[in-house]
């Protein structure tokens, strides 16, 4: 307890090289902890961004590819599937539920997905989570649209609002479907998952907005120019009440698959892959993506030896600034030596020094790390997707302080040893 109080009040004497080398070392930490719970809780969001689903089946394409489109809105499908084939597989036998997917329309660089209503009884993410509204329903007429969280959040769309959708992805769209806007009928709650950042709109209705390729479409959209241009939207949606929101496209550019069964899924797969009628691909959506965060674990890597290298880098401005003091507290120890500290006793002092500034480091650095969370986690969860589970540090995490603490120490012995021998150099006393 005597040497813990001299090294405190040695430190206090040089409180200003004492404190930034703290802060250099909390700087550190918090930077190796933020980049491992966020590495950790962003491949938790990235596996959980689809559950349930046994195949994702689309055109031939790469497999990564295809998930990327489908499930990440990343790209886009080169071809599609045609309905014909999409209604074969999925009344093929131990098929429990189908939802086909439209993409390819945007608003305000958001994708737009043309769906049906099996998305919302059947769509899973994290570990089989439903889809639920924190708003009004599913859409239940042809020009009604449901939002993601983060685009009503983002663009302040509330129920009653009308949408108008353009035609391509992305910021750059061709055309605006100014002649028929989508009322907003649903608001879903944040899942942490681009579903968050996608329109969904009947399926149905990208074929209407695109020429009305089905007859009802066009009756549809006839019934609804036949009327005064004064009539409120509520009305004019009420043309659309007997339209088939299924409805019959000629093609879509994905479904995904549910099963009764495993033993299902592995056969239908090779059936879907050896399709003679078109070049499909099937794919199962939790290999893929263990695949593709294994090809993105680089990144991680290099983060990691980044902060790592941080840290290193801190310890090492201790142990400068420990060496480059001992010469001026020369006069110090020669006082310690004088009252009958042994040799040993500096060096157990000076390691202590150390390992008080290291371990104040790793507290002030965990503080600023859970204040770093609090701040962050919602700007990561709307614009990242990824959802951080502030809690308690895991086992990993404290095995990393623990190791910083040591390597704390380790550095700390270096200028302990050395003013060790300058006790053993100057015999029983050290000259003032």
């Amino acid at each position: 307890m005597l040497l813990i109080k001299l090294a405190t009040k040695s430190l206090l004497n040089r409180k200003a090289s004492a404190l930034l080398t703290l802060f250099t070392i909390a700087i550190s930490v918090m930077l190796l902890m933020s980049i491992e719970r966020v590495r950790v809780d962003a491949k938790s969001s990235f596996s959980n961004t689809i559950s349930g689903t046994d195949l994702i089946v689309g055109a031939r394409t790469g497999d990564i590819q295809l998930l990327l489109s489908s499930v990440f809105r990343i790209g886009h499908a080169n071809n599609g599937v045609s309905w014909k084939s999409y209604q074969y597989i999925s009344e093929q036998r131990g098929v429990k539920w189908a939802i086909p997917m439209s993409l390819g329309d945007s608003h305000k660089g958001l994708a737009v997905l043309g769906t049906n209503k099996d998305y919302f009884e059947h769509y899973r993410f994290a570990k089989k989570q439903p889809l639920s509204f924190s708003q009004g329903h599913e859409f239940n007429h042809l020009f009604e649209v449901v939002l993601g969280a983060e685009v009503a959040n983002t663009l302040g769309y509330q129920l009653g609002d009308e949408v108008v959708i353009a035609h391509g992805m992305g910021n750059t769209s061709f055309h605006n479907h100014d002649d028929n806007p989508f009322k907003v009928v649903g608001i879903l709650k944040p899942t942490g998952t681009p579903v968050d950042k996608t329109l969904h709109i009947p399926l149905a209705a990208i074929d209407a907005i695109h020429g009305g390729h089905a007859h009802q479409h066009e009756a549809a959209q006839a019934d609804a120019n036949d009327h005064d241009h004064d009539h409120d939207h509520d009305h004019d949606h009420d043309q659309h009440d007997d339209v088939d929101l299924v409805g019959t496209p000629k093609q879509i550019t994905a479904f995904l698959l549910g099963f009764d069964s495993p033993l299902y899924t592995l056969q239908v797969r090779r059936n879907i892959n050896q399709y003679k009628d078109e070049a499909l691909l099937a794919i199962m959506p939790g290999v893929t993506l263990r695949e593709l965060w294994e090809m993105l674990s680089i990144v991680e890597k290099i983060l990691l030896l980044f902060s790592i290298v941080v840290v290193l880098i801190s310890l090492l401005g201790m142990l400068t600034s420990l060496l480059s003091s001992l010469n001026q507290r020369r006069r110090e120890l020669a006082i310690l030596r004088s009252v009958g500290a042994r040799p040993w006793h500096i060096f157990t002092l000076i390691s202590v020094e150390s390992l008080l500034i290291t371990g104040l480091g790793c507290i002030v650095g965990i503080a600023l790390f859970y204040a770093l969370m609090l701040l962050g986690a919602d700007y990561l969860q709307s614009h990242a997707g990824i959802s951080l589970n502030i809690a308690l540090l895991s086992s990993y995490e404290l095995m990393l302080l623990a190791a910083i603490m040591v390597a704390g120490f380790i550095v700390g012995l270096i200028p302990a040893t050395r003013a060790y021998f300058y006790s053993l150099a100057d015999g029983m006393s050290i000259k003032i």
